[in-house]
């Protein structure tokens, strides 16, 4: 299928965050740990030029510990300052206001020669929709102050939040990009929920990800889904996904599987982390 998705929101979006750029010290990146490549928007990072960056790889406890060391490891050599986060806990986001501090190290020595002491850094929260950024704010300010949801589009507006400690947070709506060059792209951003799921395909989706998985994590899908000796890794995505139905009771009338209800029950698996810490990049 063809996976793209830029409702008209967005657009305007796009528009009211370029305007309060203006007003930004640092420009906080949330990305998705699972897939920490095709969760970058290309827009935002242009968009940011000029700005101190930090990057936040959330949902870091769903994703493959290997491989999310890696990239950050990756972007620590690009110079990036990077956290790994699980944003419904709160531990796990007490370094942010740290990590902000030190990336505008530059910009507070500046102000203090100027004789400009305690003014508070002011942040823009950015991401594609669902990644967690509403969820983070709330984590740091440790109460419900942005609006949140695990679904894309709940953010609609800009926002801004104080945090009590010398940071301001501007969360924002999570935004796509016009068009998907690589539609790899794509199909990962729908396999975790940032694109609304009404627009994709099920079963043509599970099949993607079930050809993913008999390759990349097999012994995951086997522990969950099947009791005896199969190799999963030879099986054909279709076949994954019929034993899939059949081991998760996705049976109607005549006895035929219905494998919409399975690749949606498949898809949550994935997606809530009942399979296991999976990286699709």
């Amino acid at each position: 299928m063809n996976y793209q998705w830029y409702p008209g929101h967005m657009t305007k979006a796009v528009r009211a965050m370029k305007e309060q750029l203006k007003l930004i010290d640092l420009v906080i990146e949330i990305i998705d740990a699972r897939i920490p490549v095709s969760s970058r928007n290309p827009d935002l990072n242009e968009m940011a030029k000029g700005k101190y960056m930090l990057v936040v790889l959330n949902k870091s406890d769903l994703a493959d510990p290997g491989k999310t060391a890696a990239v950050k490891k990756k972007l620590n050599d690009e110079g990036r300052i990077v956290l790994e986060t699980d944003a419904r806990n709160k531990a796990s986001v007490k370094n942010v206001k740290n990590a902000a501090l030190s990336a505008c190290a530059e910009k507070i020595e500046r102000d203090r020669k100027r004789g400009i002491v305690g003014r508070p850094i002011r942040a823009m929260v950015v991401g594609i929709p669902n990644v967690g950024k509403s969820t983070f704010i709330n984590s740091i300010v440790g109460r419900s102050s942005a609006k949140t949801g695990n679904k894309p589009g709940v953010t609609k507006g800009n926002q801004w939040i104080s945090t009590g400690a010398g940071l301001e947070l501007l969360d924002t709506p999570g935004i796509l990009w016009p068009k998907f060059e690589d539609q790899t792209v794509g199909r990962n951003i729908a396999l975790i929920g940032s694109m609304n799921d009404e627009i994709t395909e099920p079963a043509e989706l599970a099949l993607e990800l079930a050809d993913i998985l008999k390759t990349a994590y097999p012994d995951l899908l086997k522990e969950r889904y099947f009791k005896g000796e199969e190799d999963v890794s030879q099986m054909a995505p279709a076949e994954i996904m019929n034993s899939i139905a059949v081991s998760r009771g996705c049976i109607v009338a005549g006895g035929e599987t219905d494998i919409v209800k399975a690749s949606r029950l498949f898809i949550d698996d994935f997606r809530s982390g009942r399979l296991g810490r999976i990286s699709l990049e």
